[in-house]
This record gives C-alpha cells, sequence and structure tokens, in this order.
C-alpha cells in the first residue's frame, strides 16, 4: 500500500522525525566540541588579561594578542595569583578566571546570593598589578573587558572587546587608539570612587590630564560610550573597598 505523502499526517510525522535527527546531530556535535570550546574561551580570556597588562604582540598601532602556542605558560609567568572578592575579603582560587560573569550578574539579583568576583594578581617589570573583569551593554549587545591598576588604582592598562557594536563606530572600543588613552587614568578622587567616563566633547582630547576621571569619546559611537562608562563605574566600584585596603 503506498504512503499518502501529501496527508496532514504524514506531514507532521516527517518534520517531528527531522526534528528529532537535527536536533540528535546537533546535541551530538556540540558535546563532541564541548572540550574544544571550553579551551577556546580559556585561551582568549588569558589572552585579555595579559593584554590588559601590557603582554601582548603588538606593534606602533595594531592589537595582537600573544600568540595561543604560548599564552598559557605566559598566563602562569606573569599571573602569579588568582582571588575571589566578596567585599572587603579575598580568597585564593587558582580557578578564579572560571567565573561567569555575567552568570554572577544574573545571580545577584537574588539579595541572598553572595556576588563572587575575580581578581587577578600581575607581576610585570617588578610592578604588582591588579586586573578587575567588568562587562555591561552597549548600543546593541553586551560590551566587557579588562582594566589593570597598581596599588595606588591607577589604570595600567585595558582591554575591550564586543559582541555586536557597528563597525567603525562602537567597534572601536577595542582599537588601541581608544584603549591606550585609559593609561595613567585614576578611578579615585582622593578617597572618593569617580570611574572613568568617554565623554564627548572632551576639553582634554590630547588626554593629558589623567585626574579628570574622563577619557575622549569615539565620534559617533554615544551610546556604546554611555554603556562602557556606566560598565566601568558599575563594575569598578564593586572591587573598590577592597582595592582600598591595598593604599593602607
Amino acid at each position: 500500500m503506498a504512503k499518502n505523502t501529501e496527508s496532514n499526517v504524514y506531514t507532521v510525522l516527517f518534520a517531528i522525525g527531522m526534528v528529532l535527527i537535527v536536533g540528535t546531530l546537533l546535541a551530538f556535535v556540540a558535546s563532541s566540541l564541548e572540550e574544544k570550546i571550553a579551551e577556546n574561551k580559556r585561551i582568549e580570556k588569558q589572552q585579555n588579561i595579559l593584554y590588559a597588562i601590557g603582554i601582548n604582540d603588538n606593534d606602533e598601532t595594531s592589537v595582537e594578542f600573544v600568540s595561543k602556542s604560548v599564552v598559557g605558560a605566559e598566563f602562569a609567568k606573569y599571573i602569579t595569583k588568582q582571588f575571589v572578592i566578596t567585599g572587603t575579603e579575598a580568597i585564593e582560587d587558582p580557578n578564579a578566571y572560571l567565573i561567569d560573569i555575567k552568570k554572577e550578574e544574573t545571580e545577584a539579583k537574588n539579595p541572598n546570593y553572595k556576588r563572587r568576583l575575580p581578581l587577578f594578581i600581575g607581576e610585570k617589570d617588578g610592578k604588582t598589578l591588579y586586573v578587575v573583569p567588568v562587562r555591561g551593554k552597549g548600543l546593541w549587545d553586551a560590551i566587557w573587558g579588562y582594566v589593570a591598576l597598581d596599588d595606588q588604582l591607577v589604570v595600567q592598562g585595558v582591554f575591550f572587546d564586543h559582541a555586536g557594536e557597528t563597525p567603525g563606530l562602537g567597534a572601536n572600543i577595542k582599537e588601541r587608539f581608544f584603549m591606550d588613552d585609559f593609561k595613567g587614568e585614576h578611578i579615585l578622587d582622593g578617597d572618593t570612587f569617580k570611574g572613568i567616563a568617554a565623554v564627548k566633547g572632551n576639553v582634554d582630547p590630547k588626554n593629558l590630564n589623567k585626574t579628570d576621571f574622563e577619557v575622549d569619546a569615539i565620534a559617533g559611537a554615544t551610546i556604546t560610550g554611555t554603556g562602557l562608562s556606566a560598565m566601568l563605574k558599575k563594575d569598578l566600584a564593586m572591587y573598590v573597598p577592597y582595592l582600598k585596603t591595598l593604599k593602607q
């Protein structure tokens, strides 16, 4: 007996069958690639953290990370300790870099949840550096990065990235001309936390004043700049209670 391939029942069963087959194949592929994906995320994170403390393969204008082949060894060499911070308390944890910042932010909406804040301690050229991860919202999607501070809470380097900002505009937060402006910026006015804002019409376009808590914004990227400023203020503020103890 021939099948009636034009019946509604056949169409529904065929669709269900295809969904099950495709779903099974996708689940298999995802499972087989899980370790590789996790490894790539680890490498990217380590490259970003190292970039913030000035360990990279940059030439005069480009943004070049430490190569994948040596990033693990370089991370172990320069990042000497990792901590998880809650308030003014810090507990050493060699796996702090595995903490999911986005997930922690979501969990923190529960007032009973104690948010975990990863902090990375680096040693470079005889100086101790404290690297703080930050995450926020740009114009179209998430933006994130790392800020490296010395023990006086002066910025020694940053790295920023994005999920989908406009090319040539908001996407320029990850370009050298923007990120380099943050070097030397202060985040405290005396004992008061100020953060750093990307300001349109900044009266210091060459960024010579490092105690005005401002850098020049990217032209045509007002919303991305506003989101980045809010991100820095929001996330750095959570670390300040502990970071201030470094100045004492």
